[in-house]
């Protein structure tokens, strides 16, 4: 491969997002340096300092692009319905971005267009009788839960997309039925049974028990 010669190419904000992007997709948030990114911009570092001020303010771009290139849904007026409905749509913009919710569990970081979903499940749970401080743990307990899911996700499709016998699937195709009856049930049917979506139904169970 040729040493790069003479000035290095002039490059613009949208394209240090860009190639943020393809580094975090590849291999992570932490992968994500000002050296890995000038390395793939074919620049350096300082050429990079004069558009972001930091790795902060660069995933804070990231998470603004996305935020406003989502599209936000109708909602109901049901208070149940409109806080599942809002939700879910935050589920579907992280679960396209998993890597956005590591960003997010940090709790300092976010995209100041992405708070109108905290914003309408907050006003969903107040218009179902919750007081402010208590419409603010209902959203605080949706959170957990969506982000948790969201990252399980990710996890188990990345190992499956490995190959091969998982620990897991070992275990439970041989397990002890008469040790443990309902996983012996269970079998190696594991896999499959907990590969299914089940967001939907735990949105609703917990709107049902958050809300009077």
């Amino acid at each position: 491969m040729p040493t790069r010669t003479g000035r290095p190419p002039k490059i613009t904000r949208a394209d240090i997002v860009a190639a943020a992007l393809r580094v975090i997709e590849a291999d992570g948030v932490d992968a994500l340096t000002m050296r890995r990114l000038a390395g793939e911009l074919g620049t350096t570092a300082m050429a990079i300092y004069h558009h972001v001020r930091d790795k902060d303010e660069l995933l804070v771009l990231l998470l603004d692009d996305h935020a406003a290139a989502t599209p936000r849904p109708e909602l109901p007026d049901d208070p149940g319905e409109r806080l599942v409905t809002a939700a879910t749509a935050m589920r579907d913009a992280l679960a396209r971005h998993p890597w956005a919710v590591d960003v997010l569990r940090a709790d300092d970081l976010f995209a100041v267009g992405a708070l109108w979903y905290p914003d309408q499940i907050i006003d969903a749970a107040m218009r179902g009788g919750l007081t402010l401080e208590d419409a603010v743990d209902a959203y605080r307990i949706v959170w957990h839960y969506t982000s948790g899911e969201i990252g399980a996700r990710a996890a188990a499709r990345k190992r499956r997309e490995q190959g091969g016998s998982t620990f897991r699937q070992r275990v439970f195709t041989e397990i002890d039925a008469g040790r443990f009856p309902r996983l012996g049930q269970v079998g190696g049917r594991w896999e499959e049974l907990t590969a299914r979506d089940t967001y939907a139904k735990g949105i609703r169970a917990l709107a049902a028990g958050l809300l009077p």
